[in-house]
């Protein structure tokens, strides 16, 4: 058995070598800021990495991921001095750090190898939103293709066919027949309303709609797409099949077994089997409905990426663990197989446990589903002003769905002029 570890290691460390030259001599401590399961993957790259870089000391901190981002922000208004060493940044969040702060960060372009060296090696969209003209002030990491995680002993009890449900019409209609097998104990999902507008992105992008157009010059959340995405998250809580709740509720739900399906990026995945490891085979996994028969059966939420302030003291430490854990197949498989984090590195998607049926998921092959949907994802821009965006949302979602606007419509209207008042961006005609 000793010989076969010894052989699996030093396999791992030929082919992470493959892509990426270790240096023993290379020294010091890095700090690098994440959350959740994202920081747990960080983590888990570790071992890996010290097998190349064995004298550098990595650490990694778990600070939540709003912290993340308020001591960010905070953090680059002060000057950059309490940042860590390797920052982690949703992509549709990056643009606001860009533009409002634009020393903050270090240009990968400037580092050895080159951030452009990696250009052709993950997909064009996912360089979008962390470049400003020829600077890369980020790495891609992770992306966040919609799926519904589902309790496969539930829908069975219920008398549900995941397979059956095609639409939002046919996810309401197997809501109330899991709820009446359950003495409605169970709902079918649940809806952060009031805390956040997580499904209305979801449906919106699916309709290929979202709060700016993908040139991020003109609001755009008031467009027919996003009036069903609306509609349909109203439809949804007015059917009282979906708990409405945060995200701690929402992990307490399927914990409990009282919430049916969990709706997110495929980064959930992680969260899902971290949090609730008793379950493990009771789990499955289905296509996001569509809004019509026909219609797209996709979308994308979440997606992050790794960035090292300006003011690091070991920016050759800081990218060499960047390109070890994002840039080689290695670290993007081992965050995917130990936490769920769906690789943005090409080489990574075509990896060959990406095709192996997963025991917790029912031994469903659940990653070749996952990742087929990413060509069906409409391109969607958060811009720097998707903070205001959101906060003008999480409300008008809240407003509407307590009936305080006639129509859809007329709420996002409102929505639509108060994110231009914000931003000072037109309203897309």
């Amino acid at each position: 058995m000793k010989r076969l570890l010894v052989l699996g290691a030093a396999l791992a460390l030929t082919a992470a070598s493959a892509q990426m030259q270790g240096n023993p001599n290379l020294r010091g401590e890095i700090t690098i800021w994440s959350w959740d399961v994202a920081a747990k993957a960080l983590e888990a790259n570790i071992p890996g990495f010290n097998r190349l870089f064995p004298n550098v000391r990595v650490t990694v901190q778990d600070i939540g991921n709003q912290a993340t981002y308020d001591r960010g922000l905070a953090g680059c208004a002060a000057g950059g001095g309490d940042l860590p060493d390797i920052y982690s940044i949703e992509n549709n969040e990056a643009e606001v750090f860009w533009a409002r702060f634009p020393n903050c960060f270090t240009d990968m372009n400037t580092l050895q190898p080159a951030a452009s060296t990696f250009r052709t090696q993950f997909p064009a969209f996912k360089w979008t939103e962390l470049t400003v003209g020829n600077r890369i002030f980020a790495m891609p990491w992770d992306s966040g293709p919609v799926v519904m995680f589902y309790r496969r002993d539930i829908y069975s009890q219920a008398g549900v066919n995941p397979a059956t449900i095609r639409t939002w019409d046919d996810f309401i209609a197997a809501g109330r027949r899991i709820a009446q097998a359950t003495n409605n104990r169970v709902k079918v999902g649940a809806i952060a309303n009031g805390q956040d507008d997580e499904w209305f992105r979801m449906l919106a992008n699916q309709n290929g709609c979202f709060y700016f157009n993908n040139e991020g010059n003109a609001v755009t959340v008031n467009q027919p797409g996003c009036v069903t995405a609306l509609e349909t998250v109203k439809k949804l809580i007015d059917a009282g099949i979906v708990m409405q709740g945060g995200w701690n509720e929402q992990i307490q739900g399927f914990k409990a077994g009282t919430v049916a399906t969990s709706m997110f990026g495929a980064w959930y995945e992680g969260t899902i089997r971290s949090n609730a490891p008793d379950q493990s085979g009771r789990w499955g996994v289905f296509s996001m409905p569509a809004s019509r028969a026909g219609g797209i059966r996709a979308a994308n939420l979440g997606g992050s990426a790794l960035a090292i302030p300006a003011s690091s003291r070991n920016k050759e430490a800081a990218w060499a663990f960047v390109r070890y854990a994002l840039g080689t197949t290695e670290g993007q498989v081992t965050m995917l197989r130990e936490f769920g984090l769906v690789p943005s590195l090409l080489a990574a998607t075509r990896d060959p446990y990406v095709a192996q049926p997963q025991a917790f998921w029912g031994n469903q092959r659940i990653w070749q589903q996952i990742l087929g949907t990413l060509g069906s994802v409409p391109a969607a821009r958060g811009t720097q002003f998707f903070q205001e965006a959101r906060a003008i949302m999480i409300r008008t979602q809240a407003e509407f769905v307590a009936g305080r606007y006639p129509s859809a419509k007329a709420a996002l209207d409102a929505a639509a002029q108060q994110i231009s008042r914000a931003t000072g961006l037109p309203i897309a005609r």
